[in-house]
């Protein structure tokens, strides 16, 4: 019951102490403890921590199933101590000077682990107290925030990160697939069907500094105001919020750098707790620097087309350059570097040797099939038979790549056919549209997926749940009924971009690049 303490007192006294815990009385022990002169003063709170954490661990708690709010896990436990540093001794961790036991007061916490059953003891964070407060006592986080002169953000990720480490218990995520629709094969349903987080793939402005030649969308549409983005900010939460997921924004344009209020909103999203990216172009150091100032970005996304000569006719005269030069700036800043290239038939070849090139350089690569709208109806993709050799060499290329990346989802065909475990696709589940993201754009019209026309709501006249819950964004979650008994379905899904791009019926017809046998 108290191994920690019997090793302090050493065996010469040891008889005398277990004699005292023979009599059952744990406080007569804890009292002969600090009674002791010659023994480390802080023995009678490591003997209230350990007698503690015996009962918890003999101790049977019935964990909630099927819950509807986030609560209490009813096994913490929280011990007030007036020496600090003792859960590290209970946990073995070895002492240093700065780690050992020291007057003041601390907080440690005890509780059972949901997922792995363990009994877990430390020193409960400020943040943790605070989860647990919010919850005993059904605070309201925008008001603790307010009261606290603190961001809400805040408030949410600290009841996020309590229910992580399983102090708190939260319901499961409300984003899930129809399991009907979606044959699981020997896949896992939490793992391909139901989504843990929830991306905003914002395009803030289409105002940008090049003039592609794949560009799917250079229509004209005016920014909206900047009141208008904070309340799509507050929309944002409340919908993840009720969800019981985690919330993230990719903010890309155009040029989001361009929006003339893109620090204020970036600075303005962090406060609300949301993990940030940026998709888009080059830009100055000093631009980086003031990002991470307010938070650092999970990656930021450039886009190469291939080797210079045919990404600078794409893209245009020294965008090649420019865009090495900016990685070697995001490398330095410690910035997770990634890049995206949108795949035609003219440089399909070009891919591997480019990868080559930055494979020192960037921390991830990926590729999308062309979405031929737009300019993009100009540009041509390669013959189905000649892309499916490509993925063969692409896949055997990412043994030695560690950069490369998997993102078509016909790629799990391949690892299929050969036995192997499924990547996420896409988008972790399949193609996401309308499911783990939506996209925004300027004047507040919403896309199930950025790559084809799909609106299915205006986020200036409903919120993102009544799109979210809307018949036609269901319709695209669910995809096209031609993939419905494939037993990849979960995890692919084909592409409905190209579909569209080859006018099909997205809802009907499977992609035209599918090459599943049976599908």
């Amino acid at each position: 019951m108290y191994p920690c303490c019997f090793s302090f007192i050493g065996p010469d006294k040891s008889h005398k102490f277990e004699e005292l815990l023979k009599r059952g009385d744990p406080q007569a022990f804890r009292n002969a403890l600090a009674e002791d002169g010659r023994l480390p003063p802080f023995l009678s709170e490591l003997a209230r921590l350990e007698y503690a954490l015996y009962n918890h661990l003999h101790d049977h708690f019935d964990i909630p199933q099927g819950l509807d709010k986030i609560c209490v896990n009813p096994s913490v436990n929280i011990l007030r101590l007036s020496w600090k540093n003792l859960a590290l001794l209970v946990n073995r961790v070895k002492s240093s000077a700065s780690l050992r036991p020291v007057p003041g007061e601390e907080f440690v916490i005890i509780w059972r682990d949901p997922e792995s059953k363990k009994t877990r003891v430390r020193r409960a964070s400020s943040d943790e107290l605070l989860a647990l407060k919010i919850l005993v006592e059904e605070l309201i986080p925008e008001r603790v925030a307010e009261e606290g002169n603190l961001p809400v953000g805040k408030i949410d990720m600290a009841i996020d990160r309590a229910i992580r480490k399983g102090i708190l218990l939260s319901p499961k995520s409300l984003l899930r697939r129809d399991p009907s629709m979606f044959p699981l094969d020997t896949w896992e349903e939490e793992r391909f069907l139901t989504s843990r987080s929830f991306t905003l793939q914002w395009h803030i402005t289409q105002a940008c500094d090049l003039n592609c030649r794949h560009c799917y969308d250079r229509s004209i549409r005016k920014n909206m105001e900047f009141y208008q983005a904070l309340r799509i900010l507050d929309d944002l939460r409340l919908f993840c919020r009720s969800r019981f997921v985690r919330g993230a924004i990719s903010f890309t344009g155009g040029n989001p750098f361009l929006y003339p209020h893109f620090m204020e909103l970036y600075r303005a999203a962090s406060e609300r707790g949301f993990s940030l990216a940026i998709l888009g172009n080059p830009v100055s150091r000093e631009n980086l620097e003031r990002l991470l100032t307010i938070q650092k970005p999970t990656h930021f996304q450039v886009s190469l087309e291939g080797l210079q000569e045919h990404n600078d006719y794409i893209r245009g005269q020294g965008h090649f350059t420019r865009t090495i030069e900016f990685l070697k700036v995001l490398r330095d800043l410690k910035i997770f570097s990634m890049v995206m290239l949108t795949l035609t038939k003219d440089n399909m070849h070009q891919i591997l040797p480019l990868t080559e090139l930055l494979r020192d350089l960037i921390d991830r690569f990926h590729f999308n099939r062309l979405s031929m709208v737009g300019e993009g109806s100009a540009l041509k993709l390669p013959a189905r038979d000649e892309y499916v050799s490509f993925l063969e060499s692409y896949i055997e290329a990412t043994v030695r790549n560690p950069i490369l990346g998997y993102k078509d989802n016909l790629i799990n065909i391949i690892r299929y056919k050969k036995g192997l475990e499924p990547f996420g696709g896409c988008t972790g589940y399949g193609c996401g549209a309308a499911f783990n993201f939506l996209a925004v754009l300027p004047d507040g019209e919403v896309h199930a997926c950025r790559k084809l026309p799909s609106p299915v709501g205006d986020i200036f006249k409903q919120s993102i749940s009544e799109i979210y819950d809307s018949e036609i964004a269901q319709r695209y979650r669910t995809g096209s009924i031609a993939c419905r008994s494939c037993p990849i379905r979960p995890v692919c899904g084909g592409c409905l971009a190209s579909s569209y791009s080859h006018g099909l019926d997205i809802f009907k017809e499977k992609d035209p690049f599918c090459f599943m046998d049976n599908s």
